[in-house]
């Protein structure tokens, strides 16, 4: 442990002087000149995490522990680190460039993603603690086939962890190529390096407490931003939206409704997977068995939300104030689209802002504490891949329940090493699309891939193993072609001249496929392991209710 800590920190200090030496390159390139605030703080950050990630290593010992530091963790603290794996690149970076460029509708956008908390509050949060242990697919795989269900619920898992992993990796590599001076690729590859890291000796202890520091920072960090900001305005909100609309190109336009998606599908398919995307998502449905008992996880989701919300709305007011104390810039506009309009693929006006009202030591403080949020995010993702492979295919499927807990997590630290590797390589492919945007894809994949079978096994006593599979599957294979042929992927990333799918997002057209197929294919099975499964549902709801009864049936294969 000690060498692979040493050798990290040895290469961080080979990449300072890259970056050294890349400074003076500024003006052929698009990189910047060498910002050595950020750069210490961003190591301060690093070296401090690595300590966390040495002490979690010493105390994980079962597979409890790295999957979810052995139920310690209390309902405030598990708020902050909810919190921190929410408030991930996409927030800081991609929604204030998105509040910058198009305003009110940036907030109708935020509102979308904050939308699914209620839904995880009042219908999830107590029955995912009292159901699970890991991961979702013990919730989805209750009562059902262990194997098939298990399988499917770890592909779809998959999914939705490589395409919100990408979102990360391409924050981290726009980021570091402004403000350190480094080339795209090699950012992409530290983060990658620091989050295989993380993950594979401190897993959920380490990954927990990286979230708990990251929040703290990035909740502090933001607020510092936006009050001096907003303070050049004499804290009037009137004032603020007078003087933008008086100098942003849209005009008056700016604070209405309408003009970032002017097609009302894409409009509802981007509000729909937003809102059941978030109880969709792996890496936050594992958080809720982190705590101790049903009370805590709804505790964990009132302190989210409160910190989330407030977030949200210093995010805006940044995007705004940046409009009249940065300036227009065409440079932040670059690529990255939505609908058609452009939404601010730059991705950096926050940090333009901080420097412009706290000069570079605030920006050095704000840009370590975006790369420190792409971090914590990119381990939680990938702790939540790797229990998918390790726990529910390896030690469920392949080994059938008879795997020891060593060899469940070995297999858990060869799949982050794998999924590092995997994000490194599509961080590199994505690295024009604004990352905002592809957040948003990856909550319409888990609002299609996830949600449907999973609210379905929890609350309908009708769902059967053959209904799982085909929602689950529909969902993800659909969810997932549609999105590929789009103009996101099939035309801005590939390069064909023209998408065979018009639309960008594809919650609202799979979503139904999803549903549709888990409840004509439930319907329509009258097998006698069909009505097992059914009967199975009551003891299946009083352990939703209670927490208490026989543990989920492990014989089903």
């Amino acid at each position: 442990m000690r060498q692979v800590l040493l050798s990290v920190f040895v290469q961080l200090a080979l990449m300072a002087q890259m970056a050294q030496a890349a400074g003076p390159a500024a003006g052929v390139t698009e990189k910047q000149a060498t910002n050595w605030h950020a750069i210490v703080m961003f190591v301060i950050f690093v070296g401090i995490t690595l300590g966390i990630t040495y002490w979690a290593a010493n105390r994980t010992k079962t597979t409890s522990d790295f999957y979810t530091a052995g139920g310690g963790i209390t309902g405030f603290q598990n708020g902050l680190a909810i919190a921190g794996d929410y408030m991930s690149a996409a927030t800081l970076l991609g929604l204030s460039a998105m509040a910058y460029a198009q305003g009110y509708d940036a907030y109708i956008y935020m509102l979308a993603f904050f939308a699914g908390w209620p839904i995880i509050l009042f219908l999830m949060a107590e029955r995912l603690r009292n159901l699970g242990r890991f991961t979702f697919a013990d919730i989805t795989s209750y009562r059902l086939s262990q194997s098939s269900v298990r399988t499917m619920a770890a592909i779809s898992s998959l999914v939705v962890v490589v395409f919100y992993l990408i979102a990360q990796m391409v924050g981290a590599g726009q980021l570091i190529k402004l403000l350190f001076g480094l080339d795209y690729n090699i950012a992409i590859f530290i983060v990658g390096l620091l989050m295989m890291v993380y993950v594979a000796f401190g897993g959920m202890v380490a990954t927990t407490w990286v979230q708990i520091i990251k929040a703290c920072m990035l909740l502090f960090g933001g607020t510092v931003v936006a009050v001096l900001a907003f303070s050049q305005f004499g804290f009037s909100l009137s004032e603020l939206f007078t003087r933008v609309e008086s100098v942003h190109k849209l005009g008056s336009k700016l604070m209405w409704p309408g003009n970032l998606l002017a097609d009302p599908v894409t409009a509802i398919s981007l509000g729909l997977g937003l809102m059941f995307g978030t109880a969709g998502l792996p890496h936050i449905l594992m958080r809720f068995f982190t705590v101790g008992n049903a009370k805590e996880a709804r505790k964990s989701v009132l302190y989210a939300n409160g910190f989330v919300g407030y977030f949200f709305n210093v995010i805006f007011i940044m995007g705004l104030c940046a409009v009249v104390i940065v300036g227009q810039n065409p440079a932040f506009f670059e690529g990255g689209t939505i609908g058609g309009k452009l939404i601010g693929g730059g991705n950096m006006v926050a940090m333009h802002l901080a420097k412009s009202v706290g000069g570079n030591l605030l920006l050095g403080f704000l840009a370590a504490v975006a790369f420190a949020t792409i971090l914590a995010v990119v381990a939680g993702l990938a702790l939540a891949g790797a229990a998918a492979v390790s726990h529910d295919i390896y030690a469920r499927v392949i080994r059938k329940g008879t795997a020891t807990e060593k060899e469940e997590v070995n297999v858990s630290r060869i799949t982050t090493v794998a999924l590092g590797l995997l994000a490194i390589i599509l961080g590199i492919a994505f690295e024009k699309m604004n990352i905002a945007f592809m957040v948003g894809l990856a909550f319409g994949v888990a609002a299609a891939a996830n949600f449907p079978v999973l609210i379905l096994s929890m609350y309908w006593k009708g769902l059967t193993t053959r209904g799982a599979l085909w929602g689950g599957y529909g969902g993800v294979i659909s969810s997932v072609i549609f999105v590929f042929f789009s103009k996101s992927v099939w035309v801005d990333v590939i390069g064909m001249k023209q998408a065979l799918f018009t639309y960008t997002q594809p919650a609202i057209f799979c979503m139904p496929i999803a549903f549709g197929l888990a409840y004509i294919m439930s319907v329509t099975d009258n097998s006698a392991r069909a009505q097992a499964e059914k009967e199975a549902f009551e003891d299946q709801y009083v352990r939703a209710q209670t927490g208490l009864g026989s543990a989920a049936p492990s014989s089903r294969h």
